[in-house]
């Protein structure tokens, strides 16, 4: 879509920014001020395309999508927006004539500190797609003011620093504090009958949280449609309390706001403890709360009847994090409006879907019983009575199967299963990915799949592609359009012509060509901020994601080690220079996954310091790993790592990512890596390790022995050797235990050395087939035109088509609004 606005209108728009915010003229700005003249000007263009598809009266009949995730990740906005709205080189001339770059502008900008890995950037990626295949589709979460952290490697070790992101960033927030709600916590129920005959539930006692709305508009690619991204900062209605300050007890008197604010301060605080589970459970039902109020206060100001709710609204929950919706809206309807609790039920289960995103336990989110009664008390009732009739209909269904039932309880042990209710309420519950469905339907949610098999179904994750391509690697964007015509942008299945060119030398030249530029823009960037020069020859092998044991950047980590013991045994080994790139934040609590990070950078260390090897192994940990680093990461890569141990990863959407930019997968099994295995077959990729299968029959074997295992393959024993020593002067004892423990029960818990003989044999395939410049380029364009499948406009318009059922919009606008 391009706007009508020349370049004198975008630099005098941007002039009139300077003079009136700042008081200065461009001349004499500052580099942050006419960034914010920049973001303003392109906002209010936002605002005003928003507008004429969103407003403040009632009389649209368009159904929404409401889209809840305590994580978005949208990285940075000035150049995805004007890439979105096709208006990039209209500023870039208009920034040119006032003397300011506009790359240098974008380069400044931090990334939205609003998530932490895969499932925040997903929600991200399907808040474009929806925008991008007009379909009216809001999200809604925490407007946290310093997010996750801001990862610092200080002597090989994670550091965690706040991540002060609004500082600059807050520029795309829209306050609209008259539309705030409140949030209450604590407090005692009071019942008593009406003369109606119902049973009436007062909240007294309660402390009140203010819950402001900060809205961010979000672009689509050549689309007219804006919808919004709504983030809800805390505070608390009483600023100070004067008494307490006439008395001197200065701190005191700002306590009840402090202990509110902080509710949107972080991103996941540490749980390990009381105090942290708290502020966590506090968070999900604060964004929560204020969400459904505010949707259910619109459609009833719109509508004045709550009877449509869920034809017009579908309200999906992005992994256990939003459950509490389900019973916040049987509150809303029951205790505000009224309503019959089977008629809020029906209601409720009618526009409710979930998406669960892993089986790790730890990741299913269940609440202590007592703590969740004590903050949410009228959630809590909510919730047993939810269960009781649950119980109810398993006696019924399986009444010689209590083991079953037992599974199946949302209330167990002293705990409230989180994602059991998800599947108890949700009209529609899918997995991420072909293998994870089957996953979810067999292994986590067997009873309700036996019960209901129709709630179940799939849709395998994608990513907005126009950013990792286009955004990112305009030079392969350009070589594609030049190929196949500019269709892809729009609809990326059309990257399937790609395989026409298989053979075409030139083709597979420029091919190569352009991932050399990218692999220079990369080393020059590791050079600029870390002082570390590459061999921009050598392979280019990356793992970037979160740090986690079942991603196992450990198994990485090991062949390195070996390649190092074999370049040391024979120095005129003939093995192709490797350069190994990692970026990954561990949860601050997460001790294991810290000391991996400690260790891999240990290992870069050690590598540089001997000459025998720093010229043909490089290990590079990229602090701070966020989205506007991945896009310098992804065009560069050549090897993809996706190695997790099959059966734990749901989907990944990094694979996509690094397929897309055309290198090539060393990876099990396992998630989407079985979607991309179909797309470009066995000889495009490199497969290793156990199935899902094998993985489960050596688990029900209890026979796994990793200490014989060691002792019996001499590449391992010689790795864990070294690793048990010093390794650049630092002990591992820990990570080496981890995978040798004496009792074999906790040991090595992902299978590392049972899959490293498979591992080290597709590394050595790597090897080989580096060395033939033309079929490892027709490999990699292999992976680029099999990748069309893996965009978010295809998984968008299957979630619109099959769960939310939410038509896009005629092309001649409409009305609605949010």
């Amino acid at each position: 879509m391009n706007m009508t606005h020349t370049t004198t209108e975008i630099r005098e728009a941007i002039r009139d920014k300077l003079q009136r915010h700042f008081g200065r003229d461009s001349e004499t700005a500052t580099q942050k001020q006419i960034y914010r003249a920049t973001c303003s000007v392109l906002r209010d263009m936002m605002t005003e395309q928003w507008m004429k598809h969103h407003c403040d009266e009632p009389g649209h009949e368009e159904k929404e999508v409401i889209y809840l995730s305590m994580e978005f990740l949208p990285g940075t906005s000035l150049r995805n927006n004007l890439f979105n709205l096709n208006v990039t080189e209209i500023f870039r001339d208009a920034l040119d004539q006032l003397g300011f770059d506009l790359e240098k502008l974008q380069d400044m900008e931090p990334d939205a500190g609003l998530g932490n890995g895969g499932l925040g950037r997903l929600a991200s990626c399907y808040l474009d797609a929806l925008a991008t295949q007009r379909i009216f589709g809001h999200g809604m979460s925490i407007c946290y003011e310093y997010g996750i952290f801001k990862q610092k490697i200080r002597d090989g070790r994670q550091e965690e620093l706040p991540d002060d992101w609004l500082t600059l960033g807050d520029v795309w927030l829209v306050p609209k504090d008259d539309e705030f709600e409140e949030v209450r916590f604590g407090g005692k129920l009071e019942e008593a009958w009406t003369t109606e005959g119902k049973l009436k539930v007062t909240h007294k006692g309660y402390t009140t949280v203010v819950a402001l709305p900060r809205d961010m508009l979000i672009t689509g690619y050549d689309s007219p449609l804006l919808n919004t991204l709504r983030l809800w900062e805390s505070t608390s209605p009483i600023t100070i309390d004067m008494k307490l300050f006439a008395e001197g007890k200065y701190l005191q008197s700002m306590e009840e706001k402090h202990m509110a604010e902080v509710i949107s301060k972080i991103l996941y605080p540490e749980d390990a403890h009381r105090e942290g589970k708290l502020l966590r459970m506090k968070q999900q039902y604060f964004f929560i709360s204020a969400s459904m109020q505010y949707l259910v206060k619109k459609h009833f100001r719109q509508y004045g009847t709550l009877d449509n709710f869920q034809d017009k609204l579908a309200i999906h929950i992005n992994d256990t994090h939003p459950t509490m919706a389900i019973p916040e809206l049987i509150r809303i309807f029951v205790d505000e409006y009224e309503m019959d609790w089977n008629d809020a039920w029906d209601k409720v289960r009618q526009c409710i879907s979930y998406t669960n995103h892993t089986v790790m336990p730890e990741a299913l989110e269940s609440w202590p019983e007592d703590l969740f009664r004590e903050t949410l008390p009228r959630l809590h009732s909510l919730i047993q009575e939810i269960n009781r009739r649950q119980h109810i209909r398993l006696m019924q269904n399986f009444p010689n199967e209590e083991s079953l039932r037992n599974e199946m309880a949302i209330l167990a042990k002293g705990q409230i299963r989180m994602a059991n209710l998800c599947v108890e309420s949700a009209h529609t519950v899918n997995g991420v990915s072909g293998l994870h469905s089957q996953i979810i339907r067999k292994d986590l949610f067997p009873g309700f799949a036996r019960e209901t098999p129709g709630k179940f179904t799939g849709v395998t994750n994608g990513i907005a592609y126009r950013r990792w391509l286009c955004q990112a690697n305009p030079q392969l964007c350009d070589l594609i359009e030049e190929l196949i015509g500019g269709r892809f942008r729009k609809d990326a299945s059309e990257l399937e012509q790609l395989r026409k060119y298989e053979d075409d030398k030139n083709v597979l030249r420029r091919l190569s060509e352009i991932k050399k530029s990218n692999k220079r823009n990369l080393a020059s960037y590791v050079e600029n901020t870390m002082g570390i020069r590459l061999d921009a020859d050598s392979v280019f092998d990356v793992q970037v994601k979160r740090l986690h044991e079942y991603k196992r950047q450990l198994l990485n980590l090991m062949h390195i080690l070996y390649l190092y013991l074999k370049i040391k045994e024979n120095p005129n080994s003939d093995l192709c220079p490797r350069t190994f790139f990692f970026a990954a934040k561990s949860a601050a609590g997460y001790h294991i996954a810290k000391e991996i990070i400690h260790l891999a950078n240990s290992i870069a260390g050690m590598l540089e310091k001997d000459p025998a090897v720093r010229d043909r192994l490089k290990v590079v940990f990229l602090e701070n790993y966020s989205v506007s680093l991945s896009e310098r990461i992804m065009p560069a890569a050549e090897v993809s790592e996706q190695i997790s141990l099959a059966g734990k990863e749901a989907s990944g959407t990094g694979n996509m990512k690094l397929m897309i930019n055309g290198a090539l997968t060393v990876g099990t099994l396992d998630g989407a890596n079985v979607e991309i295995l179909r797309q470009v077959g066995n000889e495009n990729m490199f497969l290793f390790g156990m199935t899902v299968e094998e993985v489960e029959a050596l688990v029900r074997s209890g026979s796994y022995d990793p200490w014989n295992l060691m002792q019996s393959d001499a590449d391992l024993s010689a790795i864990l050797r070294l690793l048990s020593g010093k390794i650049d002067g630092v002990r591992f004892t820990e990570v080496f235990h981890s995978l040798t423990a004496g009792d074999h029960k906790n040991s090595d818990a992902y299978f590392i050395l049972q899959d490293f003989a498979s591992y080290k044999e597709a590394q050595q395939k790597v090897d080989q087939a580096y060395r033939d410049t033309l079929r490892w380029n027709r490999m990699s364009l292999h992976n680029i035109a099999g990748a069309g499948l893996f965009s978010a406009d295809r998984a968008v318009l299957e979630y619109a088509d099959r769960i939310w059922h939410v038509p896009p919009m005629a092309n001649g606008g409409s009305d609605a609004h949010i």
